[in-house]
């Protein structure tokens, strides 16, 4: 009986201090893989760039099965873009030509405009909401919980890549990239992150300054549904 009393004392106390030992780093990182380990999950992005922007992204609203499908809606003034996703492969559909693969959709999309095509196909590479917030992690230089989430401020590396959505500069030059980002967790899940990232972009001569807000919402965590239509799905073939 003693014996038992006492080891049941010691995984106590070393339990105890495993959880004192845990950092608001791990915190996140264990709620962000809940969600990406999970069935499915949904979630809502909401962009702010800035009091001097030239425009206002719409909402991005996506749907996500582990190892299935992954459908995005993203809105524009009053055009809406479906973006649907499995593996490597993707298609979109657009007001104007209903679903098309992204080999389709990229045909006589060159130029400065917007290109559907290569869009479904940049989805298609991006990490998926609980992926990035995982890799978030891995750019600020410290967090500390708070009454309001759990904050940090992005290194200037990860500043920079957050400025170019984590992609090459290309010919733009990035000069006092800052940022911060803050983490909600609930019940063990990642609900929430936002990043807000400053600084200024020299593109080909000319400076544009950054002052871009992201927010991204998770639900429906392990009972999301992912409604794909057949000719979605012959898209991916």
């Amino acid at each position: 009986m003693k014996k038992n009393l006492m080891f049941s004392l010691a995984m106590l106390t070393a339990g105890s201090l495993l959880a004192a030992d845990a950092s608001p780093k791990d915190d996140v990182t264990a709620a962000a893989g809940a969600v990406s380990g999970a069935a499915s999950y949904s979630w809502h992005t909401i962009t702010d760039m800035g009091p001097n922007a030239q425009f206002t992204p719409g909402p991005v609203d996506g749907k996500t099965e582990k190892d299935g499908y992954t459908l995005v809606t993203m809105s524009f003034n009053d055009n809406t873009t479906e973006i649907l996703v499995k593996g490597t492969n993707s298609a979109v559909k657009t007001q104007d030509n209903g679903w098309q693969s992204a080999a389709e959709a990229s045909q006589g999309g060159g130029g400065g405009g917007f290109n559907p095509g290569r869009m479904a196909a940049r989805v298609a590479q991006n990490k998926k909401p609980a992926d990035q917030a995982a890799a978030l992690v891995g750019q600020v230089g410290d967090l500390k919980a708070g009454a309001d989430g759990i904050t940090g401020d992005l290194t200037e590396e990860g500043a920079k890549s957050m400025m170019t959505f984590g992609r090459r500069g290309g010919n733009a030059n990035i000069s006092n990239a800052k940022g911060t980002v803050t983490f909600w967790i609930a019940d063990g899940k990642l609900v929430k992150f936002k990043t807000h990232v400053t600084g200024t972009v020299n593109f080909n001569g000319t400076d544009n300054d950054v002052d871009r807000t992201s927010t991204t919402e998770i639900k429906g965590v392990g009972t999301t549904k992912v409604e794909v239509p057949d000719d979605a799905k012959k898209k991916l073939e």
